[in-house]
């Protein structure tokens, strides 16, 4: 198959999650020559196929083959790629059939590498992303296969392809409040503690609050209440007490400590339980890293653009490659459909990632220095 061809027949294989469509039976079977390991757990597909070309670095590249439902109101099937006006349409056409379908036939074509190439795909990342590539990390750590870089073909481009990479995430910290009031008659408020009333005397110096003032790599983090509830639904009782969740997309500088000293200053003298969990965890990826300085040089020289570096948005896999210690950025396609009815990318897009990859490949033993 060429390129456009690939990127046409992955759209076309249905694959929400966890279904990978057969798409990685089928990947595994289009690199022809690659070791290949499969790690499915309970209904989730995961694959790693690899290969060793010679001594040197493992560079890897990592993605997933699952997408989110259709939903309705397509102008064309969703599952069936339509090319019009320069852009081909259809569900995962962003996010992220297009990355890999580009880094499958760039490795496809590879007859030489300094080092090991390999790909790491799963039909589990945009669900709960729990049997899906931790585990195959998980198996890579155990057998000392870990790769020394790594790059996440997710849409990253904002306005131009190539006008932006990932270097590093945002963490995401969830939070559950439980205000405890008296429960009393509307008509005697003096006989009761209205959780509602407390709670509305220090809100608005929570609510959008940054955490800190963040730095040159991260926006600040940002207290973000999501949901409000209390009550019964009548007029004349007042609550017992009052639940509030809230997340905090948090960068290095703000814990899960600062969010509860932060809490605990605005409800000094209430009575309330805070629950805290944390889905990932924020990381930055060096500027001098061998594999941001080489993605960096093949962008520029396909598109003639030099990318922002980027630690926008919201989580990825990366988190889970990043905390082995592996040096990983993301770049991809434009991000401006993705998840949306009639998700599309162009033509040149896909053909120019596929173009950044196979130059990065081959320039893997080049010394850059960082611009």
């Amino acid at each position: 198959m060429e390129l456009i061809e690939l990127f046409k027949y992955f759209i076309g294989r249905k694959s929400e999650t966890p279904d990978d469509g057969g798409l990685l039976d089928f990947i595994e079977e289009y690199l022809k020559g690659f070791n290949a390991v499969r790690v499915d757990v309970a209904d989730v597909k995961n694959l790693f196929i690899y290969k060793k070309f010679s001594e040197g670095e493992h560079l890897c590249f990592a993605g997933h083959v699952d997408v989110v439902p259709a939903g309705n109101c397509w102008d064309t099937d969703p599952y069936d790629a339509v090319e019009r006006g320069g852009y081909i349409y259809g569900r995962g056409a962003q996010d992220m059939k297009s990355g890999v379908a580009a880094f499958t036939q760039a490795i496809k074509e590879t007859k030489e590498f300094k080092g090991t190439l390999s790909l790491l795909l799963t039909s589990d990342e945009e669900g709960e992303a729990i049997n899906g590539t931790v585990k195959v990390l998980e198996f890579l750590k155990k057998n000392e296969m870990l790769p020394d870089a790594c790059v996440i073909a997710e849409p990253t481009c904002e306005e131009r392809f190539g006008d932006a990479i990932k270097v590093g995430r945002r963490g995401s910290i969830n939070g559950y409040l439980t205000l405890k009031g008296k429960q009393g008659h509307a008509a005697y408020p003096e006989k009761a503690k209205n959780p509602i009333h407390q709670i509305a005397e220090v809100l608005g110096n929570m609510a959008g609050i940054d955490l800190d003032s963040g730095d040159e790599f991260f926006a600040p983090s940002k207290f973000v209440i999501t949901d409000i509830r209390s009550g019964m639904q009548v007029t004349n009782v007042t609550p017992n007490e009052l639940q509030m969740m809230f997340n905090v997309r948090n960068n290095t500088k703000t814990t899960q400590h600062d969010i509860v000293t932060f809490v605990a200053e605005h409800l000094n003298g209430l009575d309330y339980e805070l629950h805290l969990t944390q889905g990932s965890y924020p990381f930055n990826t060096n500027r001098d890293t061998k594999i941001v300085k080489h993605i960096d040089r093949a962008i520029e020289e396909i598109t003639g653009i030099a990318p922002k570096y980027s630690t926008a948005g919201g989580t990825s896999d990366a988190r889970f490659i990043s905390s082995m210690g592996v040096d990983v950025i993301e770049f991809g396609v434009k991000n401006d459909s993705i998840h949306s009815v009639n998700e599309r990318t162009s033509r040149k897009e896909v053909e120019d990632l596929y173009r950044v990859f196979k130059m990065l490949i081959t320039h893997w033993d080049v010394e850059y220095k960082i611009r």
